[in-house]
């Protein structure tokens, strides 16, 4: 990307290798800073205002399914249409789509301080609110190799994961605490906030670039996304990736999402909350633990040979809960499978990053996302259907070995150095030509109201392959 139509110089993206990349070095970068602050600020904001919104829908209606309701809503346009919505990363300049998103975010998330407002207008504006997140967070994956080069991109996506849970714990303990004990609608305030700061941060400290699609290389946003999905899949690399990030997935969320039957199951007269949390939060606790110190202290080429080991340990160490083991063992195991989750997916989503062309990351992180967000769910709604009947640690256990034998199979196919290294050379090499200008000139930044952000992903938990 030679020429800058938005007025910037082009970054040149270094090639990753097992050098000395240290957290010091990586945050010295200005951009980064900018971006990781921005990241954590609406993270924390959206997980708030989820948590908020939950308690406000509740206290209106008294409705254990509308609060519920309004919390899956987060999570119904990257199943629905992330992958359409995410193309507008790649269409237009990263920067500017994700001030625009946040600034959209922030208005109608405003719209919820208004009192009095009834239920079903608060769902809508959830639900038109979390349309926002999946052409942000795209644009923000696809700027992430641009900002720090590829020498520091596992790293960088590393901080990005964890940082990811460490910021829902956050947003619920605060979002959760201010809503029951103060006002819903001060948290809520609280997520405008984030978003206006995020926005601020965006657009006074990260330099404009021009859109990795050019004006003359644009199609129907229709077939763009499809694109996405043709590149994804049609990458015999990408599509191993892609596989063992909806698997890995799909086995680790099952633990958290049967934690409350489980404890309850496991102590029927004991502390329940305290077993609860220990399983729910012994994942999140593991994967920021595996991630910083796996990306930080491992070489890079050591990371990549790890890739299949790490992937059949992830269901494989929860196996032994077939013997029901007390909570506080299953919570152990759960944290082992997180420490292997955390240490595998910024390798994979580095890997898959380098592997991209250019000119598609934004439309395939939206496919990953996507793909990730419809896993977990088919994992909770068939785990949780047979947990009904079966026991839960039989469930669970099955489920494990199970994604034990699918990743061992997995293994024995895993694309071998060479092909990743070809994969790589041959997305460098479509790297297009210098964009012409953008169609429209950025819109002038000026300090918004105030609001936050998403996935992860697992969808949560997992931060976005790509």
């Amino acid at each position: 990307m030679a020429s800058n139509p938005e007025g910037s110089e082009p970054t040149e993206e270094a090639t990753e290798s097992g050098s000395n990349v240290t957290f010091r070095g990586l945050f010295g970068l200005p951009e980064f800073r900018a971006v990781y602050l921005s990241s954590v600020t609406s993270w924390i904001g959206d997980y708030l205002s989820r948590a908020a919104v939950t308690v406000l829908v509740y206290q209106q209606t008294r409705s254990v399914l509308l609060s519920a309701i309004s919390f899956a809503l987060g999570y119904l346009p990257w199943i629905l249409a992330g992958p359409l919505l995410a193309s507008l990363g790649d269409r237009y300049p990263h920067r500017r789509v994700m001030v625009i998103a946040d600034v959209y975010r922030m208005t109608l998330t405003a719209l919820l301080l208004i009192p009095g407002l009834p239920p079903a207008l608060i769902l809508l504006v959830v639900l038109l609110n979390s349309l926002g997140s999946p052409p942000a967070q795209a644009a923000r994956s696809a700027m992430l190799p641009l900002v720090v080069g590829r020498e520091r991109l596992t790293l960088a996506i590393a901080i990005q994961s964890t940082s990811t849970q460490a910021a829902m714990v956050t947003g619920y303990l605060i979002g959760a605490t201010v809503a029951v004990g103060v006002n819903p609608r001060l948290a809520i305030g609280l997520d405008v906030c984030t978003y206006a700061i995020s926005a601020l941060l965006i657009a006074t400290q990260v330099r404009a670039r021009p859109a990795a699609v050019a004006l003359a290389q644009r199609q129907h946003l229709l077939q763009e996304t499809a694109e996405g999905f043709r590149v994804v899949f049609g990458n015999p690399v990408l599509r191993s990736i892609a596989i063992v990030v909806f698997a890995v997935v799909a086995f680790f969320i099952v633990p958290e999402s049967l934690a409350a039957s489980w404890a309850a199951q496991a102590v029927p007269n004991g502390s329940r909350g305290l077993n609860q949390g220990m399983i729910m939060a012994a994942g999140p606790f593991g994967f920021v633990v595996g991630g910083l110190l796996f990306s930080r202290l491992v070489p890079a080429d050591r990371r990549r040979r790890m890739t299949p080991l790490l992937a059949v340990v992830t269901p494989l160490v929860l196996t032994p809960v077939l013997l029901s083991p007390p909570p506080f063992a299953v919570a152990l195991l759960v944290t082992v499978s997180g420490l292997a989750q955390g240490a595998l997916q910024p390798t994979l989503n580095a890997a898959f990053v380098l592997v991209l062309p250019p000119t598609h990351r934004a439309r395939a992180f939206g496919v990953m996302n996507s793909g990730m967000q419809a896993s977990q769910f088919a994992a909770v709604l068939i785990t949780g259907s047979l947990a009904d009947t079966f026991r839960i640690p039989l469930v669970v256990g099955l489920w494990s070995v199970a994604g034990t034998l699918a990743m061992g199979a997995v293994a024995v196919f895993w694309p071998n150095r060479a092909r990743f290294s070809a994969a790589e050379q041959d997305a460098s090499a479509e790297t297009p030509p210098p964009a012409t200008a953008p169609p429209f000139a950025a819109p002038p930044v000026t300090a918004p109201p105030k609001q936050a952000e998403p996935p992860v992903t697992p969808a949560e938990h997992a931060e976005p392959a790509a």
